[in-house]
């Protein structure tokens, strides 16, 4: 009887192993985890966004009245392995002692509201504490914090719009691309995630700044590709001088895609992400200039910094925008953000595996 037992422990734990490292494809090769496809899962979503309180109200679709849940119960699964299922404690575990940050913009703020979720559903007798600063839209710098003390892990969230500097000089707000000073915040943390990319393309009243200079040159305007190339590279020098690979993990979000114009993506029912209730069969066949910008001057780094390619994948995703059930219910079209739960849930996922793995 002992000796059975001691077989259906064994066998248990094999199974566990197995699973924590399911990501590897058959042969012991690595598997490419952005090449796949969505599936209905009846364990998704991972957490009721009723029982998370501290979701933005821009992502809290189902709180703005959205009636639909189909969009929460999609998972990404990758063609040739299987990504290792969450494990908020396995998570909280490896990391304890340890501090997390993502920097960026509100993508980057969807996707820290995500993780911040995850975890504490997941893990809802544990004590902890958050901090966040009122959501406002504009380019001011803010640090939000959730910790576990019981595991002392903090994993946090530093507004960072265009990853360099923007200062006000005398009336006139420059966009500085060659400078990149304010980054004390981000220095010492044992895991970088990076993102970048939808203010440098704002017009208009939203426009942030006045001018933008390249070092040399000061401009009204310029090329918006050319302008966050530019700044894209300014980050990468600071990454390469700055950081230590055996201490701190860095990645890039990589291009999370909007969903305004329906036309991109051959449906025509609608004008927009709105009326879009499941994922599109397979990409739309477009691409964002900004994801070959970011690719490149990922490849010419000395340091290794991580792409979480999820362009690609999510741009399959027209379905699980806010739409009209953001900004506070009904008031103005997001096909830009995410609804939580989502998709930013699967990004993080993806970033479980990639911190495994690597």
């Amino acid at each position: 009887m002992a000796s059975a037992f001691m077989a259906l422990l064994v066998l248990q734990l094999l199974q566990q192993v197995n699973a924590r490292h399911s990501y590897e494809a058959e042969g012991g090769s690595r598997c490419d985890l952005y090449e796949g496809r969505w599936v209905f899962d009846d364990l998704h979503p991972l957490y009721d966004s009723t029982h998370c309180p501290f979701i933005e109200n821009i992502f809290n679709c189902q709180k703005n009245g959205r009636p639909d849940k189909l969009y929460q119960q999609y998972r990404w699964q990758p063609s040739a392995c299987n990504l290792p299922r969450f494990s908020a404690e396995d998570f909280l575990q490896r990391f304890k002692d340890k501090r997390i940050m993502f920097i960026g913009d509100s993508l980057g703020l969807n996707q820290w509201q995500s993780l911040a979720c995850m975890l504490h559903t997941a893990m809802p007798h544990s004590e902890f504490t958050i901090e966040i600063p009122p959501l406002k839209y504009t380019t001011e710098r803010t640090l939000s914090t959730f910790t576990f003390p019981q595991y002392n892990v903090s994993v946090m969230f530093a507004r960072n719009v265009f990853l360099v500097d923007i200062e006000k000089e005398g009336s006139w707000q420059v966009l500085k691309l060659n400078s990149v000073q304010d980054t004390e915040v981000w220095e010492g943390m044992d895991v970088l995630i990076f993102n970048t990319w939808h203010w440098f393309i704002h017009t208009g009243n939203i426009q942030p700044w006045d001018f933008i200079q390249d070092g040399e040159n000061t401009y009204r305007d310029m090329n918006r590709y050319v302008a966050f190339e530019q700044a894209l590279e300014t980050w990468a020098r600071w990454v390469d001088k700055t950081i230590d690979p055996s201490k701190t993990k860095v990645f890039f979000q990589g291009i999370s895609p909007t969903h305004f114009n329906a036309s991109l993506w051959g449906f025509h029912e609608g004008k927009n992400c709105s009326r879009e209730m499941r994922p599109l069969p397979e990409p739309p066949r477009f691409s964002n200039p900004a994801e070959v910008i970011v690719e490149k001057v990922l490849q010419s780094m000395s340091k290794p910094v991580h792409l979480l390619n999820i362009t690609k994948l999510s741009q399959q995703r027209t379905d699980a925008h806010p739409s009209v059930y953001g900004y506070g219910a009904q008031n103005g079209m997001d096909c830009s953000h995410w609804c939580l739960a989502g998709v930013p849930d699967a990004w993080n996922e993806l970033l479980y595996a990639e911190l495994i793995r690597n």
